[in-house]
């Protein structure tokens, strides 16, 4: 019994190790390679998806990911833009929940955390939809507070994507609103 502790120990320990080093490595790879964003433009939803995943990949960092959504939704289909750019985005908020798995308390002792700690033990699922759909920079503690808490996840992606896809859809949907607003008052744009 006392070898099968110290065996899954180990194994949970390694993994938070990785899961930290992983996190690490996103952010750095995201921050080098910022410039170069412009270019996944050109493929259409794909790059939604893939500009998206990395705005979300950073840990804390801010990255433009609601601009780029709004400005694809003036572009393309305001829905297809929102399903692309919310699951890209859930896929990179991958990166706060591991950071919680890791169990690195680096964040552990701020206010804002054990706050959103609080609410994501108190409402599961509930707080991942809903902080996942305001726009807001806190999500990833949120992420690292479910991925501590050992939320699942399979739920964790789930509610996360709901939020998302309902944020985007929003903001999408502005981006088209708003070309459609300026183009009936510049007409000379046309």
């Amino acid at each position: 019994m006392k070898s099968e502790v110290r065996h899954s120990g180990w194994r949970l320990t390694l993994a938070r190790i990785l899961a930290l080093v992983a996190v690490i490595a996103i952010t750095v790879f995201v921050f080098s390679i910022r410039e170069k964003a412009a270019e996944l433009q050109g493929y259409g939803y794909p790059g939604i998806f893939l500009l998206s995943l990395l705005a979300n990949a950073t840990l804390i960092l801010p990255a433009p990911g609601i601009a780029l959504t709004f400005t694809f939704g003036a572009v393309f289909n305001p829905i297809g833009v929102a399903l692309a750019a919310g699951a890209g985005a859930a896929l990179g908020e991958l990166t706060g929940y591991l950071a919680g798995f890791s169990g690195q308390g680096v964040l552990q002792d701020s206010k804002t955390y054990q706050r959103l700690e609080g609410w994501t033990q108190r409402y599961g699922n509930w707080a991942i939809l809903l902080l996942a759909f305001v726009p807001n920079p806190f999500f990833d503690l949120a992420g690292a507070a479910a991925g501590a808490l050992r939320m699942a996840l399979p739920r964790f992606l789930l509610w996360t994507l709901v939020g998302k896809v309902l944020k985007m859809l929003l903001i999408a949907y502005a981006g088209a609103s708003s070309l459609n607003w300026l183009l009936a008052y510049f007409p000379s744009v046309r």
